[in-house]
């Protein structure tokens, strides 16, 4: 008996809803169908389909045995597919799931030169500003993580960067431009809610020097929270449009520093850096377009801002 395809007709008669339908959608014989299925019930001594004049229905020990081998012929169809993909152009859809500014400045402007280089595979790009929690749904999840990142993921880290001082040259000119860290006390500063009890008043920046080899340790700067929002692109666009000193992420404010919308503050000084992670399902089969999708994220070419 040849098990494999006795366990697909039987999974496909489950499905056709009866012994006739699936032996016209297999383009194969009544009879073959009924015997393929009874070897199959022999070789496993249990019954696995009620059947009767008028209607068919699967036994308990039918629907345990179908739902582990629906997992089976997945895997099966997975390393199939994994194989054909290494000699055939890649095809399908890739899902992705990231931040709305992850997908905004990083997935959004990669698309054409992905698109180029694998015009078979589409992409589906799902905004979501808590996506650890839908690792299992997407092909691909990017993170966000510090330093003490360590979530219990199939993840591979892409890069690192950190968080510079910005402003709009307008701002810098009405306010003046600081010289040394403790001057943003002086200065309206924009920044996300992390760590802050509060909308107003003093509050504590934590700043690290930008070459670890020419100066000391970081300092702890007060500064007047003028605005705080943890969406980047809100804290971004106040501070193109004036409203004060901002720490944004280096990678995602290189076209406007480059364009001279905005100014780096205080060069000497950074913010604490972060890690960029994509995180895929745990999965013992991962999809070629994944896997190449995967190297050409990493390949990406870094903006730098000195």
């Amino acid at each position: 008996m040849d098990r494999l395809l006795s366990m697909s007709v039987f999974q496909r008669v489950v499905d056709e809803g009866g012994f006739a339908l699936a032996a016209r959608s297999l383009n194969m014989s009544p009879t073959t169908v009924t015997r393929l299925v009874g070897g199959l019930e022999q070789h496993l001594g249990a019954r696995l389909l009620q059947r009767t004049t008028r209607r068919m229905a699967l036994t308990e020990a039918g629907e345990n045995y179908l739902e582990r081998l629906r997992l089976a012929l997945q895997e099966l169809a997975n390393a199939e597919a994994a194989v054909a993909a290494d000699v055939t152009d890649l095809s399908g859809v890739l899902r992705v799931v990231a931040t709305s500014t992850l997908a905004t400045y990083l997935l959004a402007p990669a698309v054409p030169a992905w698109r180029k280089q694998h015009p078979r595979v589409s992409m589906e790009i799902i905004v979501d500003d808590a996506p650890l929690n839908r690792v299992e749904e997407f092909d691909v999840t990017f993170l966000v993580g510090d330093a003490n990142f360590n979530a219990d993921l199939v993840a591979r880290r892409l890069w690192e960067s950190d968080r510079i001082l910005c402003s709009s040259p307008q701002y810098l000119h009405e306010a003046g431009t600081p010289v040394e860290a403790q001057d943003l006390v002086h200065h309206v500063f924009l920044r996300s809610p992390f760590r802050q009890s509060g909308m107003h008043g003093a509050r504590r920046l934590r700043l690290l020097p930008a070459d670890l080899a020419l100066k000391g340790g970081p300092v702890e700067v007060a500064i007047q929270v003028g605005l705080q929002s943890p969406s980047v692109e809100v804290l971004q666009r106040a501070a193109l449009n004036g409203a004060g000193i901002a720490l944004l992420p280096r990678v995602l404010v290189a076209t406007e520093l480059r364009e001279g919308k905005l100014v780096r503050v205080l060069p000497d000084w950074v913010g604490p850096g972060y890690t960029l992670y994509a995180a895929i399902p745990n999965r013992r089969l991962v999809p070629a377009r994944t896997l190449a999708f995967l190297d050409f994220i990493q390949r990406l070419e870094k903006p730098s801002v000195r």
